[in-house]
């Protein structure tokens, strides 16, 4: 009972000096924001009694007698974070030591949960609740900052050196950020957890789904700032290119630009075209050079009737290929037809046996493996029915032809064939 009281009266000693310190800034609010944005307090513009309850807030600081009075950090992050001032806003990536503080308050709760103390329980598990909001609304605040200077396109940084550094410094920021969502462990988490629905529900599911979505989000701001630092590396490029351009002008004021096509002698830098043969002609007029023309001309003929000779052999061992390849096909189609036809031999056969007349219906495929046919067994089936649908209408009677069917699939009403089977009824055709 007295370790409860001590608690409520240190609670109660808490809200006092935080609300009296929250009405203390709100009392001086104006005061405060023109410090913020001149970068110090003017002491003339408040009376000495306010000033001195401002340093003793630990709201205002004034390290000694010579120096301006300021505001304290804290303060001036919160200002910055209430009006979104990026250039002086800070990113906090320090998760090491909310996980800290998150593996104490767990074992305070499980010391209090041991000694049944209702009350500590309630405590420590409201700080838990408020340490993991701290950890998430970290990364929240991080992400809204870095998306908000790319919204801006960096248009608080003023040149665009600046703005590549400080592009530099938003990636390393993201980069520590990313560091810091390693740290944190589920499994550990998962352990701490463990017995406690309460517990397990904000460490685990809520905790890790957050994380998972600033990860994303880190990761596309990442993508997106790597995007803008090339655009400005290409327009340094340009720039730097237009200043360079210009004080070489005015070094040089007497420089023209010429038609470098007309130049005889062309800077290595711009000439990258390929040189260009000159045209050449016989001079048949010249009658003293005939004699280095003669064996020219004779090995020229040479050469082209070595070549005309060698095109038409080529030509020729290409057309016997392609009858060789043609032949083949013919012969293997041939054979093909004739196995079929041979089939068909094999079905009246098989009608006029008279210990087989009353037996089923010859199948294709059983006779393509009897006869060990090297045919694949949809070419075979095309082929037999093919060969039926060829024969006169008076022949087609003699024959009975069966189709074993099956459906391609359950969804629709495709058949295919798996099999044929012929039967030869001689008195049909009667």
């Amino acid at each position: 009972m007295a370790g409860q009281e001590r608690e409520s009266q240190l609670l109660s000693s808490l809200f006092e000096v935080g609300a009296e310190r929250l009405k203390l800034i709100g009392d001086h609010a104006k005061l405060l924001m023109q410090g913020y944005l001149r970068g110090s307090i003017d002491v003339a513009a408040v009376s000495e009694r306010s000033l001195k309850r401002l340093i003793a807030a630990r709201i205002l600081y004034q390290p000694d007698a010579s120096t301006e009075v300021k505001l304290r950090h804290p303060v001036t992050q919160l200002v910055a974070a209430l009006v979104t001032d990026e250039s002086r806003r800070q990113i906090d990536a320090d998760v090491a030591d909310k996980l800290v503080a998150i593996r104490g308050y767990i074992e305070g709760m499980r010391e209090a949960q041991r000694m049944g103390d209702g009350v500590r329980v309630d405590s420590q598990m409201l700080r838990i609740e408020e340490a993991v909001y701290d950890l998430t609304s970290q990364f929240e605040e991080a992400i809204f900052s870095l998306w908000h200077r790319l919204n801006s396109n960096f248009g608080f940084v003023s040149n665009l050196s600046d703005k590549i550094r400080e592009n530099g410094r938003a990636q390393q920021q993201i980069k520590r950020l990313i560091e810091g969502l390693s740290l944190i462990d589920f499994d550990e988490f998962i352990e701490l957890a463990e017995g406690h629905p309460g517990l397990r529900k904000l460490l685990v599911s809520r905790l890790q789904q957050q994380i998972n979505t600033h990860h994303g989000s880190l990761l596309e701001v990442q993508k997106r700032l790597v995007e803008l630092m090339t655009r400005f590396r290409e327009q340094q490029e340009r720039s730097l290119l237009v200043v360079n351009m210009a004080g070489f002008l005015r070094e040089h004021p007497s420089f023209a630009i010429g038609d470098y096509s007309y130049r005889t002698q062309v800077p290595r830098l711009v000439n990258h075209a390929a040189p260009v043969l000159a045209s050449a002609g016989v001079a048949l007029d010249k009658r003293e050079q005939q004699p280095a023309l003669v064996p020219l001309i004779h090995s020229l003929y040479k050469e082209l009737a070595l070549k005309a000779k060698v095109d038409t052999a080529s030509s020729n061992s290409n057309s016997i290929e392609v009858n060789a390849k043609q032949q083949a096909v013919e012969a293997r189609q041939q054979q093909l037809k004739e196995d079929a036809m041979q089939y068909f031999i094999a079905v009246c056969e098989r009608a006029q046996d008279t210990q087989a007349h009353d037996a089923e219906p010859l199948s294709a495929l059983d006779y393509l493996q009897q006869q060990q046919l090297s045919w694949p067994p949809e070419v075979w089936l095309f082929q037999v029915l093919g060969e039926y649908n060829g024969l006169p209408r008076h022949e087609q009677q003699l024959f009975e032809l069966y189709r074993q069917e099956q459906p391609a699939s359950r969804f629709n009403h495709l058949y295919l064939i798996a099999d044929i089977a012929v039967r030869y009824q001689p008195q049909s055709a009667a």
